[in-house]
């Protein structure tokens, strides 16, 4: 009996240290627009290996809410680049099987989670975080900034503990929107004395890594900037957007001596290629001359059609039934609108108003 009984607690203990070992990640991109190359350096292929671990729970959201902040008056850009954005997804190698993928408006608890949190901060707290200070800048809002943008760090907050994340991979830049998260969850379990909800911890690319500058050379690869290639580029535009990278604008003829450093076509073979003996014999002939740019670009084509004409390839396949795809989104937002709800409930229990 004794021996039983010990063997049981033992087995209590090893599901919970198993139970403790997972981790829940909560990612998710804003629909609007198509996903590009530095999105896959920066967050997707990362995604697809995370997904590969069988220790992590992956929650991935598209993010519509967060998208019409400052889209309201233009819902259909929204509205129609879900579809496209799922097809980034599954293209890439997320799998439904294995992740829940789902979007944001379809889980009303986190608007209800959003408005508790709210409670939680102060108008001085949120007008401090410098990701917001410099988003608004960047929108040239003014006096203007839509109040769903103003407070988009608490409704982040909300998509992270409604999940009970505790790992969400973020960029340097978005650092500060973690730590409000961070600050709503202490003083949420301060007030209501629980220890409810998980403090999620940033997962920050090391430094070097995932940010893809844009073709152009100016600044991190961009929507808006319209300086990107895009997943669901065909191998004709890729090649164009190749062919009018910038370089170095002192490499006239193709005698002249190159620089490498600051040149988009090194800088992108060095993230994608991977003989990287022969990349640093190219960088060698391109310095001392004897080397074009043209070149160096069908190189460039020939290494990005290795890695994304097979992406390029299962996106068209999934592209064939766009109704397939929205019902696999429809089924992740219903599994994760049931964890959200849970959670929910416990926020509610701890605050004392679950009055049924």
């Amino acid at each position: 009996m004794f021996i039983l009984e010990k063997k049981g607690k033992m087995i209590d203990r090893i599901k919970k240290e198993k139970v403790n070992s997972l981790n829940t990640i909560l990612t998710g991109d804003r629909p609007t627009g198509q996903l590009h190359f530095g999105h896959y350096v920066g967050s997707l292929k990362k995604r697809v290996e995370m997904q590969a671990d069988p220790n992590n729970e992956l929650f991935v959201m598209v993010a519509d809410l967060q998208a019409l902040t400052d889209n309201a008056k233009n819902p259909e850009k929204v509205a129609a680049n879900v579809l496209q954005v799922a097809l980034d997804y599954l293209a890439v190698g997320l799998d439904p099987a294995k992740s829940t993928l789902f979007i944001q408006s379809q889980i009303p608890q986190l608007s209800e989670l959003t408005m508790y949190y709210l409670n939680l901060v102060s108008v001085a707290r949120v007008r401090r975080n410098p990701t917001v200070k410099t988003e608004i800048e960047q929108k040239n809002f003014g006096e203007g900034v839509p109040a769903g943008f103003f407070i988009y760090p608490v409704s982040q907050a909300a998509d992270i503990t409604a999940f009970k994340a505790n790992l969400v991979p973020v960029g340097e830049d978005q650092k500060p929107m973690l730590e409000q998260a961070q600050e709503i969850v202490h003083s949420f379990n301060t007030t209501y004395q629980t220890d409810l909800l998980v403090t999620p911890k940033a997962v920050i690319p090391p430094k070097g890594f995932g940010r893809l500058p844009g073709i152009d050379g100016n600044g991190k690869m961009s929507k808006s900037l319209g300086n990107g290639i895009y997943l669901a580029d065909s191998a004709d535009i890729l090649q164009k957007k190749v062919m009018s990278m910038y370089t170095d604008p002192n490499h006239i003829r193709i005698d002249d001596p190159g620089q490498v450093e600051g040149n988009m076509v090194f800088t992108y073979l060095d993230v994608f290629g991977t003989d990287k003996a022969h990349i640093d014999e190219l960088k060698a002939h391109y310095r001392r001359g004897g080397l074009g740019d043209v070149k160096i670009k069908r190189y460039l084509i020939d290494v990005l059609e290795a890695e994304f004409a097979p992406i390029r390839a299962r996106r068209e396949e999934f592209a064939k039934d766009p109704g397939a795809v929205m019902e696999m989104l429809h089924q992740g937002s219903l599994k994760a609108e049931k964890v959200a709800a849970e959670t929910l409930a416990e926020v509610k229990r701890a605050m004392g108003i679950q009055y049924f």
